[in-house]
């Protein structure tokens, strides 16, 4: 795709628009009662790291899987990488 300069956004019926995610691609397995929360990168576990997100996923049934953007919001509830990056420090909510 080449990329066009344009006045305004398109608009209409069949146009949506969704937010871009800056964080960490994962993925999450349910299986056994457990969470396993992984880097879609390169298989880090994120279990320690994200211990907010897995509580969250085990409500889940078992043998789920989910695909996403594990994600810190800054205090307007925007997506911020930075805040991500220092999530210890940073006291953003971690999604």
């Amino acid at each position: 795709m080449l990329l066009l300069s344009a006045g305004a956004l398109p608009e209409g019926p069949n146009v949506s628009y969704e937010v871009k995610l800056d964080g960490y691609r994962a993925i999450a397995i349910k299986s056994g009662g457990k969470v396993r929360l992984r880097s879609r990168h390169n298989d880090k576990d994120f279990n320690p790291r994200y211990p907010a997100v897995v509580r969250a996923l085990a409500t889940l049934p078992d043998d789920t899987v989910v695909d996403g953007e594990v994600v810190a919001l800054d205090g307007a509830g925007r997506p911020s990488f930075n805040a991500l990056q220092n999530e210890g420090s940073a006291g953003a909510a971690i999604v």
